[in-house]
């Protein structure tokens, strides 16, 4: 946890140091397998941009093309280098054969729409590009399918987010207003949505 908290920490200091660059580059890099918090990094983004700190639009356009970007990456390595390849170095960086394996078992119950939901969850997210190269994916419709997933995840993160930040005083005067009950509410749906997301999470370690 404390690794984790040094982490988002670091990332938020070369956001605001670097903006939607930074953004773009962190969320290539975690669709390529690196260990860092997407979902994390557009909360605290679109936070940002609900206080005026950077450009909502400018945002949204640079997570898009960093989440395509190092998904297309990925896909390039998975269909040059091949599955054996992969599965020899990978392991080095995270990428081993039982996570492989998980992705592919996926592919092959859901078929190419896996592409477009992979983005919502960890693993899937990290590994679907290398994975729909290996199994040799016509491109153009892994292209297709991952524009849709990363607009979907993108979009859903960063203006839930931002509607939050932009109205965190409303919803904080909405807590006062209602009392103990009002609290109560808030408490069990942010409850509600700890509890989903490590299940989530869970599931797909």
């Amino acid at each position: 946890m404390e690794s984790l908290s040094h982490l988002v920490g670091s990332l938020e200091h070369v956001v605001r140091d670097y903006g939607v660059i930074a953004v773009a580059t962190i969320l290539a890099l975690e669709a390529l397998g690196a260990p860092v918090p997407g979902e994390t990094l557009l909360i605290f983004s679109a936070v940002m941009a609900a206080r005026g700190e950077m450009s909502l639009p400018a945002l949204m356009v640079a997570s898009w093309i960093g989440s395509v970007a190092g998904d297309n990456i990925g896909y390039l390595i998975g269909r040059n280098l091949g599955r054996a390849a992969i599965s020899r170095f990978g392991a080095k960086v995270g990428l081993t054969e039982e996570r492989f394996s998980k992705v592919e078992a996926m592919f092959a119950r859901f078929g190419d729409a896996t592409v477009t939901f992979a983005r919502f969850f960890a693993v899937l997210r990290q590994l679907n590009g290398i994975v729909a190269g290996t199994l040799g994916m016509d491109w153009r419709r892994f292209l297709a399918f991952n524009a849709l997933g990363a607009a979907l995840w993108v979009g859903g993160w960063v203006l839930g987010s931002y509607y939050l930040g932009e109205h965190a005083r409303d919803i904080a005067r909405l807590a006062r207003s209602t009392g103990v009950l009002g609290a109560a509410a808030v408490a069990v749906i942010a409850a509600l949505a700890v509890v989903f997301w490590r299940w989530r999470n869970k599931r797909t370690a």
